[in-house]
């Protein structure tokens, strides 16, 4: 059983506070034990036997945490939902989803949906005794891709036991970064602290409540942080430990918020739903630089793009050609430079905004804009011309009041000695808030 080193673990310290809801109430080991029993229990009852194709609907939550390490247990195949999904029936009939387990209302809700054959992913996972795993892509470049993993690959890691935090689980359930935030806490008897509201001023008074040691999130959150001036309103002095990911981080913002917080640790984290989390360490909290890799991954660069061979990869797509090479390996669409183990992510070969031939990357500009005072926030995307195929354009959000004829001339003379004349916003628009989606990524596309 793929789960049984962490049912012991669990043992050893059954009167610990495994889950705390932004409520306040705990829920121990014991009781998260005691609940793996009662749901199989169901389960047996429903006739639902290993293997099976479950789609569990939530956010991380007691109900939710139990339920999960049962279908492990039980060697099902899961495919997580988490409540920023809309189109939850396109997802079901992607993943040819037999059952549904709907733990957004006060009971759990179970159904069933008629399915006639499985892929050829899933029967090999059967053919295993393996739990599989189902992660969706984010679909902000297209329909979102179906990875389909087995689950005993990705838990395998947290077999030797590391240092427990108090961990906020920020990233969300079905997120590749959440899930593993979440065994990493439970593997090695921390305690999780369970959000239901990820505004900033939640975040900041569950850290300042429960002295929560470590929040991974996001670049576009840790500027929400900043804008909200949260911080200001709470007591963060037990963080240790920020990590970010899951989108490229403009250097101004990193370098701003620990400015603010010089005590707190930061490190960069790498991950793909394709691949799963890499081990990563930053040059200094301030840097961009990061070293990722550790057992079971190997990398390299061509042609400035990274590339990645990972022992815990994903079987493949439900839905896309697969993205692997006939030696393995897989193409990241990152763009980095590399000095010697460091590299430095640029972005996404999708973010690139191709002026003319000159190649511009969004972080780079927005990190420049974001050093002008006036401005709190700013997301740059492609617009299309005439001319030139694309140009530059930025939403920003301001400090005080100006008109968009005074913020254009502001942005020219700031930018005029730091970027390239190709890389300076033709378009500004000023916003009224940031441009970020509900798992807090920019929204480039879209802007």
């Amino acid at each position: 059983m793929s789960i049984e080193f962490m049912k012991d673990r669990f043992r050893e310290v059954s009167n610990q506070a495994a889950i705390v809801t932004d409520n306040g109430d705990e829920y121990s080991y014991q009781q998260l034990l005691e609940d793996i029993e009662k749901n199989n229990k169901i389960l047996d009852e429903k006739e639902i036997k290993p293997g099976s194709v479950i789609a569990l609907r939530s956010d991380f939550n007691p109900r939710s945490v139990s339920w999960l390490l049962t279908l492990i247990e039980r060697n099902c195949i899961i495919v997580p939902i988490s409540l920023a999904v809309t189109t939850v029936e396109d997802f079901y009939e992607v993943a040819e989803v037999e059952v549904v387990i709907d733990l957004t209302g006060s009971e759990d809700d179970l159904r069933m949906i008629e399915q006639d054959d499985h892929h050829e992913f899933y029967l090999k996972l059967k053919n295993k005794n393996s739990p599989g795993l189902v992660l969706f892509s984010s679909g902000s470049t297209g329909k979102p891709k179906a990875a389909v993993h087995d689950f005993s690959k990705l838990l395998d890691k947290f077999r030797v036991e590391s240092k427990p935090f108090r961990t906020i689980t920020f990233l969300l359930f079905d997120h590749i970064g959440g899930v593993n935030s979440l065994f990493y806490i439970l593997a090695n008897k921390g305690t999780v602290y369970a959000l239901t509201n990820r505004s900033p001023d939640n975040v900041c008074r569950m850290i300042e409540r429960h002295k929560v040691e470590l929040l991974p999130t996001s670049p576009s959150f840790i500027n929400l942080i900043m804008l909200s001036r949260s911080y200001e309103r709470y007591d963060l002095s037990s963080l240790k430990l920020v990590t970010y990911g899951t989108e490229t981080m403009p250097e101004q913002t990193l370098i701003a918020f620990h400015k603010i917080f010089p005590q707190i640790r930061l490190k960069q984290t790498y991950g793909l739903s394709e691949l799963g989390i890499m081990r990563s360490k930053s040059r200094s909290d301030d840097s961009l630089w990061v070293k990722v890799g550790g057992e079971g991954f190997e990398t390299k660069i061509k042609d400035d793009i990274l590339y990645i061979k990972a022992e815990s990869a994903m079987l493949g797509y439900l839905n896309a050609p697969q993205p692997f090479d006939s030696e393995g390996w897989f193409n990241t669409q990152d763009k980095v430079v590399q000095d010697g183990e460091w590299i430095k992510i640029l972005g996404r070969v999708s973010d690139i905004i191709n002026v003319a031939g000159q190649k511009v990357y969004p972080a780079e500009v927005e990190s420049v804009l974001l050093e002008i005072p006036e401005i709190s926030d700013a997301t740059v995307f492609s617009q299309d011309n005439n001319l030139l195929g694309k140009v530059v354009a930025a939403k920003v959000v301001l400090n005080n009041d100006m008109s968009e004829k005074e913020l254009k001339r502001l942005i020219r003379r700031h930018c005029k000695d730091k970027l390239e004349s190709f890389k300076v916003p033709v378009h500004v628009e000023i916003a009224s808030q940031s441009q970020v989606s509900s798992r807090f990524k920019k929204m480039r596309n879209n802007a």
